[in-house]
């Protein structure tokens, strides 16, 4: 197996309890509300092209699309995708989710407004060459935003054994913001690619929800970051 397929394996296997812990009942509005409010400051409000790399169970996605973005999911993890065409086929004007690579998304030069990701940045293979790939992507004044925080900073050698298991030593060789102590490292890959405004913005309303309701099981509570950047 590459490196790719044991991240695949991992998230597909994961696929039905990370769905259920996004769509956790006691706080899914108050999801809803504060992630809806995070993605329109984050982009433009008029109706926008966006590509979700990474889409995962389509949380984003679904957000986006609320907004009234024509929303595009792609993901590698074929249990992640079956939980997003699930969701995205009940809802009106919902996202197109299909399979595609982060790093090697497979569309026309300028397709797209904007391209987004959700907690990617850290499992990217070669994440200078992803952003890179998104920026070709992009119409003139695009934008690319990205939500993430440092996961791993002592590294990810004590994290849960079936995590640890996909997530092994050759795996780790190739994601080099997967044990990143800050976010000025995925602040500066977006800059080595040339886009210029880059910006980061921690993302008080959800620690709060996070402190309110918990972290999903065995993360801990911290801060996460909107980091943008245009063309």
């Amino acid at each position: 197996m590459t490196a790719q397929d044991r991240i695949n394996a991992y998230w597909t296997g994961r696929a039905p309890s990370y769905d259920e812990n996004v769509r956790r009942p006691d706080r899914f509005a108050a999801d809803q509300r504060a992630w809806s409010t995070i993605w329109a400051q984050a982009l433009p409000a008029v109706p926008l092209d966006v590509l979700d790399v990474g889409t995962g169970t389509g949380q984003a996605a679904m957000v986006l699309a609320g907004l009234g973005h024509r929303v595009t999911g792609i993901d590698l993890s074929e249990g992640m995708l079956a939980q997003a065409r699930r969701h995205a086929a009940a809802m009106a004007n919902g996202p197109v989710i299909q399979h595609g690579d982060a790093v090697h998304p497979d569309f026309p030069a300028a397709s797209f407004d904007a391209v987004t990701s959700r907690y990617v940045m850290w499992t990217l293979r070669e994440p200078e060459t992803a952003v890179a790939n998104w920026v070709r992507l992009l119409r003139p004044g695009g934008t690319i935003a990205v939500v993430d925080s440092t996961w791993f900073p002592n590294g990810l050698d004590n994290a849960t054994a079936n995590f640890a298991d996909h997530y092994d030593s050759q795996v780790q060789a190739v994601l080099p913001l997967a044990t990143a102590a800050s976010i000025d490292q995925t602040v500066a890959v977006l800059e080595q690619a040339g886009l210029a405004e880059v910006t980061v913005t921690p993302l008080t309303s959800i620690f709060e929800l996070d402190r309110q309701f918990g972290v999903a099981p065995n993360h801990d509570h911290q801060m996460q970051y909107l980091v943008t950047g245009r063309i």
